[in-house]
């Protein structure tokens, strides 16, 4: 199945986590129009069985692919590692890309980096999504992990410094700061939010790697590689958003992380 080069690409997130992904995907591909689509009356997927999230992932999948996506960035770690190679089976002519293998491959570029942290959602982290893909290639590392659940509150409340903010990442990394790591991954695309504190509390001498870098690089790839990419001077159509619950309180939270206000929220 192809899609023309003008079709949007598909991002879907329990809520509004995967924003950071949607802000890296625009600044990297600007011609892409993007369709984001958080699934707001279900979050968090953290706390939730596999079986439960493959299933809301594969319906998150399903809609987007009814608007006509040309391919889908999997934007929430817990259902990267709980339900990827689900949905991947379920639409073998789609292009699904999660975001764990994008940061994880970069990592096994950098053999200085052997003391690798991990900190995500209870579910991600049990998983061992990151920890088996980076152990399996590189018999070197040190990974720990470690779940910080407090921490998306925190940023959909717009807690992203301060005292409150500096005493929970304490409570979740004290152990990981005393044992000198060389590289920490924000493992929800929630935590790059909290990316600055969380560096300062490391006193800046790690490298704090950002999921939805990586995984914007990674789609700009998977379009190259199926000449997929939008080849006008500009996006087709605008960006939509796409929630489960109340735009409004979806649109607030949403201006709270990408800086800017939005247009274009729908309900579904």
């Amino acid at each position: 199945m192809s899609f023309p080069n003008q079709n949007p690409v598909g991002i879907f997130d329990s809520g509004v986590g995967g924003l950071t992904v949607f802000a890296e995907v625009k600044k990297l591909l600007p011609d892409e129009s993007v369709f984001y689509l958080g699934d707001t009356a279900r979050v968090p997927y953290g706390s939730k069985s596999v079986d439960v999230i493959r299933r809301y992932s594969l319906a998150n999948v399903n809609l987007l692919m009814t608007l006509g996506v040309k391919a889908v960035v999997v934007a929430c770690n817990t259902a990267s590692a709980a339900a990827l190679s689900f949905v991947q089976s379920r639409f073998p002519n789609l292009e699904i890309i999660g975001v764990i293998e994008p940061v994880t491959e970069y990592l096994l570029t950098r053999p200085e980096l052997k003391k690798i942290g991990i900190i995500g959602t209870n579910t991600t982290v049990a998983s061992g999504a990151y920890q088996n893909a980076l152990m399996k290639k590189r018999n070197d590392l040190t990974v720990s992990a470690k779940s910080c659940p407090l921490f998306v509150p925190l940023v959909e409340e717009g807690f992203f410094k301060g005292e409150i903010v500096e005493k929970v990442i304490d409570m979740y990394l004290g152990e990981m700061k005393r044992s000198s790591l060389d590289a920490l991954v924000l493992g929800c695309t929630h935590y790059p939010m909290l990316r600055k504190a969380i560096s300062d509390y490391f006193g800046g001498k790690i490298e704090i790697l950002d999921t939805a870098f990586y995984t914007a690089k990674k789609l700009a790839e998977v379009l190259a590689r199926n000449s997929a990419e939008n080849r006008s001077s500009a996006c087709s159509e605008s960006d939509r958003f796409f929630v489960t619950d109340s735009p409004d309180s979806f649109r607030v939270t949403a201006e709270l992380f990408l800086g800017h206000k939005i247009d274009n929220v729908f309900h579904v």
